[in-house]
């Protein structure tokens, strides 16, 4: 079976101008990175009607280490699109390169469903995440500058600030750190750290951002900390937004690339769908509006987290509107739910001589299948709240037997929802085909003007957002909050920044902020640990659980496979 990245290389690409072509972008207003990648400027979606275009949102199941392929199946959407005569243009995230060289992987989807060039995109790109991660750090430097200033000094006091540094690249070793050692010309010692630069607020904005305005109006709203007389700083206070938007002047124009079939590709930003919004941004999703028929888009992890961002925040905050969602699943990840363990889910390959199973065998997988179906109920019913109609993808594997394949389908109809069997994976935009006629059916029969509905109200009281993402979202029964939590609300108050959304931080394993719970958990409640504000991005986070925000490499890390040969061909990237 050949990998990823050799599917990759055997595909002759487009220039990127023949591509800009196709959807319209003169060559001249192209920014090249090469023959492959070019930046497109920001004027394309400000000049166009952008409700012609149907906007469709990807989203899954709660993820298992089995895997769903939520962005390969969006890849291979449009393709299929494309392939039905429909003028159609996918916009996803840019993957980071912590978990790149970690465990995860990269997010440029696989086999015959993928963006290209696929190296290029999974280490440097266009180099927006180094941009993010200077702009960050910009920040940081001027706040323990300020610290350490007897002239410009806003007084701050350095117990309450919680900004930190960022880098990207997974590194355990610097998540606390002690800064301002080494005497009195080196700054005040105070406690801080790294975060990953996909969980930066600068991230955060920059996805979030309608043009360089907007952008320089939400960076000086980031929130710092107090001064020691409680009064509260931010970035503008600091005078550093401009700066920080001016080495943010080209990551804010979106990437322009293909996928192996030729289907325009804008691939840009990457914040996480766990601390942030999870999706890509609002000008790259605008400008694919602009210049296609049909957008293809995704929300990181699950329904419950990333797609609700995704409506809730960015489509408010950017006035989008969705006209369908796919929800993908597959029978693996299904089972995973059901109480099957990767350990049987990889024994599957050899249980079943020539392909065909035992009775006892079959019983065995569908039993584990109509146990963990419920996972996928949950997230259909949640799709439904915002007044969307859900089509479910199920993404095939080998391994899938027809009868579990045939029960989810049933089970989906049951539901309301339309199923579609989909192989993204070893025949690209021909494996999804069924489905994108079931899209495009969908969105042609939907009345004119019919939009999604926000889960609540932005006036509401901050407790009342929180509890009715719980309740209505995740299943829960209720929220507790911890004595900082209850602390942080009263901050929030004081600070008049009630009317933020709300973008809870919650482990993605599971409906519930316990990671161990599969399925479809009842009768738990959410803890709400504490509130970080996020004032520049335009959110409350609401941190539940354990949340990783500089992931570790594991003991064998990705990196340990790739090399460069003498000619500059890079080898092992998945």
């Amino acid at each position: 079976m050949k990998t990823d990245i050799q599917i990759a290389k055997e595909v002759k690409m487009r220039p990127i101008v023949e591509v800009a072509k196709s959807i319209g972008i003169d060559e001249d207003d192209l920014e090249l990175y090469g023959k492959y990648k070019a930046k497109v400027p920001l004027k394309y979606y400000k000049e166009k009607d952008l409700t012609k275009s149907k906007l469709v949102l990807v989203s899954a199941i709660s993820p298992t280490p089995a895997g769903e392929g939520k962005t390969t199946v969006s890849i291979g959407l449009s393709q299929a699109l494309n392939r039905l005569g429909k003028k159609s243009v996918v916009a996803l995230r840019e993957p980071s390169l912590g978990p790149v060289f970690g465990i995860k992987g990269g997010a440029t989807g696989g086999g015959y469903s993928q963006v290209v060039p696929m190296e290029d995109i999974n280490l440097h790109f266009t180099g927006d995440f180094s941009a993010v991660e200077k702009a960050h750090n910009l920040l940081s430097a001027v706040i323990d500058n300020n610290i350490q200033s007897k002239k410009h000094s806003l007084n701050l006091d350095p117990r309450t600030i919680s900004w930190k540094r960022v880098m990207d690249m997974n590194d355990r070793s610097l998540r606390k750190i002690v800064v301002g050692l080494g005497g009195t010309t080196s700054g005040i010692p105070r406690e801080t750290g790294f975060d990953i630069t996909a969980a930066s607020e600068i991230m955060a904005i920059l996805c979030l951002s309608n043009d360089i305005a907007d952008l320089k109006r939400r960076l000086g709203n980031i929130f710092i900390g107090y001064t020691f007389d409680k009064k509260p700083i931010f970035a503008r206070d600091l005078k550093v937004n401009g700066a920080m938007a001016a080495l943010l002047k080209d990551a804010i124009k979106p990437n322009l690339v293909q996928t192996l079939e030729g289907t325009p590709a804008f691939i840009h930003g990457g914040p996480f769908a766990n601390i942030a919004q999870g999706t890509n941004t609002v000008i790259a999703t605008k400008t694919a509006l602009a210049l296609s028929d049909y957008t293809i888009t995704e929300a990181g992890f699950g329904f419950d987290l990333g797609a609700e961002k995704f409506l809730d925040i960015k489509c408010r905050f950017a006035d989008l509107n969705p006209q369908a969602v796919v929800l993908v699943a597959t029978v693996r990840a299904i089972k995973y739910h059901g109480g099957m363990s990767l350990k049987e889910l990889k024994e599957e390959t050899t249980a079943c001589a020539d392909g065909v199973c035992s009775v006892e065998e079959i019983t065995r997988r569908l039993e584990a299948v109509k146990k963990g179906i419920e996972n996928m109920q949950k997230h259909i019913e949640n799709i439904k709240q915002f007044n969307l109609i859900p089509i479910v993808a199920i993404n095939r594997f080998v391994t899938d037997a027809p009868a579990e394949l045939e029960y989810i389908k049933e089970f989906c109809n049951s539901m309301g929802a339309q199923a579609s069997i989909v192989d993204v994976w070893s025949k690209g935009g021909a494996g999804a085909e069924e489905l994108a006629s079931m899209v495009v059916e969908q969105i042609e029969k939907n009345p004119e003007g019919q939009r999604f509905k926000p889960l609540y109200d932005l006036e509401s009281p901050v407790k009342e957002k929180i509890e009715t993402i719980a309740r209505k979202i995740y299943g829960a029964v209720a929220v507790d909050y911890t004595s900082k939590a209850k602390s942080d609300l009263k901050k929030i108050e004081n600070l008049g920044l009630e009317n933020l959304a709300i973008c809870m931080a919650k482990t993605q394993k599971s409906l519930s902020d316990n990671p161990d719970l599969l399925g479809r958990p009842k009768d738990f409640v959410i803890t709400v640990r504490e509130i970080e504000i996020a004032a520049g991005a335009g959110f409350l986070i609401p941190i539940t659980g354990e949340i990783m925000r500089m992931p570790g490499l594991p003991e064998e890390p990705a990196s340990e496979k790739m090399d460069i040969t003498d000619d500059g061909e890079i080898t092992g990237l998945f």
